[in-house]
């Protein structure tokens, strides 16, 4: 597995400004945590998604300079326990 936090440089009021996901050994999304400016957490995984937050349908990269190089995105790996801490938090907050 992989952890991956994304940050979304916007203004845009409805949508994500950081998203963290943790990736499976095929290069999908296996669960998702997205964090909107207003300070609400959304989250996703195999067996629960929204209108609002799913998993993605497209394979994440390997080298993560493809979101990076973008000049709105930054992507970092972040550790296992980071991951798990934001999702029992996140889980936590339904």
């Amino acid at each position: 597995m992989r952890y991956v936090k994304v940050s979304w440089s916007h203004d845009l009021e409805d949508e994500p400004v950081v998203y963290l996901s943790e990736i499976g050994g095929d290069g999908f999304e296996k669960r998702k945590i997205q964090f909107l400016r207003d300070g609400k957490v959304e989250w996703a995984d195999g067996l629960h998604e929204t209108a609002s937050v799913g998993l993605s349908e497209v394979a994440f990269p390997v080298d993560l300079r493809e979101i990076s190089d973008q000049p709105e995105f930054d992507a970092v790996e972040v550790t296992p326990q980071e991951f798990e801490r934001e999702w029992v938090n996140a889980r936590s907050l339904e």
